[in-house]
């Protein structure tokens, strides 16, 4: 149920309200957001359509695709709207979606990461045990799981948010409808809700981020012990590096703004923190994730060789 107050909309301020800066930022974002759409689809499409791919660690990259598309989708397209917008309002209801969806997204994805992580940790240190450790019934489970719980921890936010007094102004200092710039709004007390941010928020961040942190630590720690080539060794620990990359453009940034009190942080800091992890690892991940995998270039470049067969063949 939705609260009973007058408040309709609120008004998106944006990243800058410096007019001429606005075009060259529509620009710029929205570049971002079609090569994250673009790079994580074209990822997405290959882990489907190539029997090559339909192993675990392909299984949650697609998982993963699909997530950073939708992900990046909750947030940029409104920006860039906002860009030549007026009025840059946002319904409550649109907002109180916005804020669920981006939630339940982004906590999905941080614990997709720690799965991830602990997929390379098991392929790595247990490679005889990998295909009954990972078996399909595993997989299934785990991705089913995280969804489940980013949606449920998703709602607690966006229930406890949406009953809410809010009155004054209605304008958020945000590109986006998040909890912490609409608790600044309301006019009753939010402590509950800043308890909850912080807690079951900084929960769902800090534990994936530590079993990622684990993960990574034994794979190196066992490389170190079993691996006597050098290349060999250069190779995975660069790979672990490019990996270990994005999980601190994404954990970093949530962390530092969930877990920092509502007044430590000023909102320009929380939204260059939220451009990191909702618009930069969405651009990201599938470059991190794909070119240095063989096995998905390889089939990226048989589905754009058949295409241009096809293309060929109906031409003549």
């Amino acid at each position: 149920m939705l609260n009973q107050t007058s408040v309709t909309a609120f008004l998106l301020l944006g990243v800058t309200d410096i007019q001429a800066l606005q075009p060259y930022l529509f620009v710029v974002f929205l570049a971002i957001y079609m090569v994250s759409v673009v790079g994580n689809g074209a990822v997405l499409l290959v882990v489907v359509s190539d029997p090559r791919l339909h192993l675990p660690m392909y299984f949650f990259l697609g998982n993963l695709s699909c997530l950073d598309i939708c992900y990046s989708t909750v947030t940029l397209p409104k920006m860039l709207e906002n860009f030549f917008s007026t009025h840059k309002a946002i319904s409550f209801l649109g907002c109180i979606s916005q804020l669920h969806f981006f939630h339940f997204l982004g906590s999905t994805e941080a614990m997709l990461l720690a799965v991830m992580a602990f997929d390379r940790f098991v392929a790595i240190c247990r490679p005889l045990h990998y295909s009954v450790i990972m078996n399909y019934q595993l997989c299934t489970r785990m991705a089913v799981t995280v969804w489940t719980i980013g949606f449920f921890h998703a709602l607690l936010h966006s229930m406890m948010t949406s009953h809410l007094n809010f009155c004054g102004s209605h304008q958020i200092h945000h590109f986006f409808c998040d909890v912490k710039p609409l608790l600044e709004l309301a006019c009753e007390n939010t402590e509950l809700n800043q308890w909850l941010l912080n807690t079951v928020t900084g929960t769902i961040a800090m534990g994936p981020f530590f079993l990622t942190l684990l993960s990574y630590f034994s794979i190196i720690i066992s490389l170190f012990s079993k691996t006597h080539s050098c290349s060999v060794l250069r190779k995975a620990l660069s790979t672990c590096a490019s990996h270990f990359m994005v999980v601190i453009l994404l954990y970093v940034p949530v962390i530092f703004t969930y877990i920092s009190p509502t007044s430590g942080s000023s909102m320009d800091q929380d939204q260059v923190a939220a451009i990191m992890y909702t618009v930069v690892t969405a651009m990201l991940n599938p470059l991190i994730y794909t070119l240095r995998n063989k096995d998905v270039k390889a089939a990226l470049s048989s589905i754009f060789t058949r295409r241009a067969f096809l293309g060929n063949i109906m031409e003549t």
